[in-house]
């Protein structure tokens, strides 16, 4: 049976490459981007399977409307792709609120927003998905990524969050949490801190020297990434947790080991907290 999708952030990168796939295989997607025109492409090449919608998901009015199309279009949507965002680069004490700011507001609020505007249309189908687009960032906080971190771990807990709210529901939610892959994200899709602290040199200023060596040079293959997630939206069972690539594993299974080592440690102490029967408590 054919899947309606609905993809933010379709201009480039893996929210393109997932309604391609879609489209590919004959499911009916709903591609938006905050300019259409960067789709047109995209509805030329799938012109029976792919509508375009205009939407920016920092803006409710938009919101509304593009699920309205998709509701008039197609009657019920099966998955939903919160895919849209970007990111930032600098120390915590680099950032200014101008700078931060508009990361939460589409990375958090507008992956919210979306989501609570496509539930009463997913409700009517048994069996939906929701996938968040989260980040290795999402898994680990690294020097320099700070506020990204910030939007992608909030990605994570409002992720496990819903997953519990909607099981019942039939509708099942997967959190991608690539690693680095070549998409235009160290590119056009980030941002840097305009102040630069000498005293964050080696933390701050070593995520925009990666930057600057990386990008178009990652080594994870998109198209195989893509595969991976369409494996798992397919799946009966689907992960909640979808870290994708080796060096997303890699910081997932530091990041369990670091924590299980500070529990261990302090477990003999940080464990006896509770009232004593003697205090009548």
């Amino acid at each position: 049976m054919e899947k309606i999708w609905f993809i933010t952030g379709c201009s480039g990168g893996f929210g393109k490459l997932l309604a391609e796939a879609a489209a590919a295989r004959g499911d009916k997607v709903v591609a938006t981007a905050r300019n259409v025109t960067t789709l047109k492409e995209l509805h030329q090449r799938y012109p029976d399977t792919v509508r375009t919608v205009a939407l920016d998901v920092t803006r409710a009015d938009s919101i509304a409307s593009a699920v309205a199309d998709a509701e008039a279009a197609f009657g019920r949507l099966d998955v939903l792709v919160n895919n849209a965002g970007h990111g930032f680069l600098g120390a915590i004490e680099e950032g200014t609120a101008d700078e931060y700011r508009p990361l939460f507001d589409v990375n958090v609020f507008g992956l919210i927003e979306m989501t609570r505007a496509a539930l009463p249309l997913m409700r009517r189908t048994n069996g939906g998905r929701i996938v968040n687009l989260s980040s290795g960032a999402g898994i680990i906080g690294m020097g320099g990524h700070g506020y990204y971190n910030a939007t992608k771990f909030a990605v994570e807990g409002l992720s496990e969050a819903l997953a519990e709210e909607v099981a019942p529901l039939g509708i099942r939610v997967i959190i991608v949490e690539p690693g680095p892959f070549r998409t235009e994200f160290l590119g056009r899709s980030i941002t840097v801190a305009k102040q630069q602290i000498e005293a964050y040199s080696a933390t701050g200023g070593g995520a925009r020297v990666y930057r600057e060596g990386n990008d178009g040079r990652q080594p994870g293959d998109p198209h195989k990434a893509v595969a991976i997630m369409m494996q798992a939206i397919d799946a009966g069972d689907p992960p909640l947790h979808l870290p994708i690539g080796p060096r997303a594993y890699a910081l997932a299974e530091r990041k369990l080991a670091a924590f299980k080592a500070d529990m261990e440690a302090w477990r003999g102490v940080a464990i006896a907290t509770d009232f004593s029967s003697s205090e009548g408590h």
